[in-house]
């Protein structure tokens, strides 16, 4: 078997997905990072196959995106901006066979996971949207799965692990954001799918829009929200309420900033609803993981993750927290323990920028390599 190519990064600035380090060595051998600043003075003598410098510039872990809609040509979008794992939260059966091979065989397109196929009310969200979309997409969009009554959790789980679903994504969204009242789940069938894919050994997430919404979530015992909600709602517990008890039952939130900007979601006349929500989460220590709910429209594959970084700043993460929530956040919550850190051992998915981006954030739009699985990308 032929030696694995080694490479060195060397006296770059490193984020580790927790902290910076000013000044370290960085050893790649074939999908693996070896060794950081604490690598052996023999083990650094060692000949190396590629040799990088990294003066004036950050190495980071690849960024994961925690919200995304993936189709064809979404991964590699991805990849080129420095995502190198992104976190479908829908895809249909024949549309997920197909970006799950992808990503598999080839290492220049970012790799995946997903939720499958969603669970919602016969004709809930986003039923309405993929009629919409169904004659750009083909196979990508079509009738899917629903389910309207509490006993009937077991199956649909049953069924999403059957198609390989990674976590259980659950709609409680009635519409009324979006222009017209829609079928929603009832509380008690929140609840009962999340106790089935508990039994399943899935994680949940939950889409809510509202805050009452956000509520019904908390209250169905999900571990996540994939939005930070973008309204409030008749009679929905304050922001600072929910902010403290998703704090105290370690539920995370994914920002989907990027979204609410390129929609117009949480804009009421007060000002930026969704961004004022983040920032209530952040400070009552509820953990964030920065995705952006991107499609084949806006926000898009890649680019969005960059702006999504801006926002989270804007509403008051310092740049060391964004990038936390773009890297090790989302691999911890969701399971990814080989990745979103630098350290030995782990696989070297990284993006090495030109700049400081734990400073400024907008450094990390400069974009000098990206590795995925430890295979340089083309730039």
């Amino acid at each position: 078997m032929p030696t694995p190519a080694r490479t060195l990064i060397r006296g770059v600035r490193v984020f580790d997905g927790a902290r910076v380090l000013e000044r370290a060595d960085v050893l790649v051998e074939g999908d693996k990072i070896t060794a950081t600043a604490t690598a052996t003075a023999h083990d650094r003598a060692r000949p190396v196959d590629v040799e990088i410098d990294g003066s004036g510039r950050t190495l980071l872990p690849g960024l994961i995106d925690a919200h995304t809609h993936t189709f064809d040509g979404s991964l590699a979008a991805a990849l080129r901006h420095g995502v190198t794992t992104e976190l479908d939260m829908f895809c249909l059966p024949a549309n997920l066979r197909r970006q799950r091979a992808l990503a598999a065989a080839r290492d220049d397109v970012a790799d995946l996971r997903s939720s499958g196929v969603l669970a919602t009310a016969p004709g809930g969200h986003p039923s309405p949207l993929m009629s919409l979309m169904a004659d750009g997409f083909g196979d990508a969009v079509g009738p899917f799965d629903t389910i309207s009554r509490p006993e009937d959790a077991p199956a649909f789980v049953a069924a999403r692990v059957r198609e390989g679903s990674d976590y259980l994504k659950i709609v409680i969204d009635d519409g009324s954001t979006a222009g017209g009242p829609l079928p929603v789940l009832g509380a008690d069938t929140a609840a009962a799918l999340v106790a089935a894919a508990r039994d399943a050994g899935l994680r949940t997430i939950a889409h809510a829009a509202t805050a009452g919404e956000a509520a019904t979530a908390l209250a169905a015992g999900v571990d996540g929200l994939a939005h930070a909600w973008w309204a409030g709602g008749a009679g929905a517990p304050p922001t600072e309420e929910l902010a403290a008890q998703a704090a105290a039952r370690g539920v995370f939130v994914v920002s989907t900033l990027s979204y609410a900007e390129a929609s117009g979601a949480g804009r009421p006349d007060r000002g930026d609803y969704a961004a004022e929500v983040v920032a209530a989460l952040a400070a009552a220590g509820v953990p964030l993981l920065a995705g952006t709910d991107a499609t084949p429209f806006a926000p898009l594959h890649g680019e969005g993750m960059h702006r999504e970084l801006e926002l989270l700043t804007a509403a008051g993460l310092t740049p060391a927290q964004a990038l936390h929530a773009a890297t090790a956040a989302p691999a911890r919550h969701f399971g990814l323990h080989d990745r979103g850190r630098i350290a030995p051992g782990l696989r070297a998915d990284l993006l090495l920028v030109d700049g400081d981006p734990t400073r400024d954030i907008t450094a990390v739009r400069d974009i000098a390599d990206v590795w995925r699985r430890g295979v340089r990308q083309a730039r």
